[in-house]
């Protein structure tokens, strides 16, 4: 599927309010609700709309405490990257892990928890007792400058 101007327009829109209408999606892009629709299920089933999602407050619900974690893997196997994305991908703490290179550590974690005590528990009683972590480093957020959940469209209009 090839994205149309007014394609773009309803992704910028949705990624803006997920919980936009479509009566009032269709206003704003300038459609009538009939076939706005239609290309909101034709990106849908395309696959360019993952999910629809709802952002909690962080604060409001005590998780003060977000780190950064570098992991090191004793070897290189695919046994081993599996077994470790299989078992942090049961820990509601992870919020995003990433197989990163160009660095001394094999994966980045992004982990939030209410306090450091929270985290020490998640740090020594899950994520090393996992197969095969050789290493850990933490880096902890201080303050927020940018927190983004829209992605640039701007590609895709030239």
């Amino acid at each position: 599927m090839k994205l149309t101007k007014m394609d773009i327009r309803i992704l910028d829109e949705i990624q803006s309010n997920a919980r936009i209408t479509n009566l009032e999606l269709a206003d704003k892009i300038g459609l009538s609700p009939s076939p706005c629709l239609r290309r909101v299920k034709q990106l849908e089933e395309a696959g360019y709309i993952d999910e629809y999602v709802a952002r909690l407050n962080e604060k409001k619900l005590d998780l003060k405490l977000v780190a950064l974690i570098q992991i090191s893997m004793d070897r290189h196997t695919p046994d081993r990257f599996e077994n470790f994305e299989t078992q942090v991908k049961e820990y509601p703490e992870v919020q995003e892990c990433y197989l990163i290179t160009g660095q001394s550590a094999d994966y980045l974690l992004k982990v939030i928890v209410p306090d450091m005590e929270f985290y020490q528990d998640f740090l020594l009683q899950k994520l090393t007792r996992i197969e095969g972590v050789s290493g850990v480093q933490s880096s902890f957020i201080m303050r927020k400058v940018i927190d983004r959940t829209r992605l640039p469209l701007i590609h895709l209009s030239t």
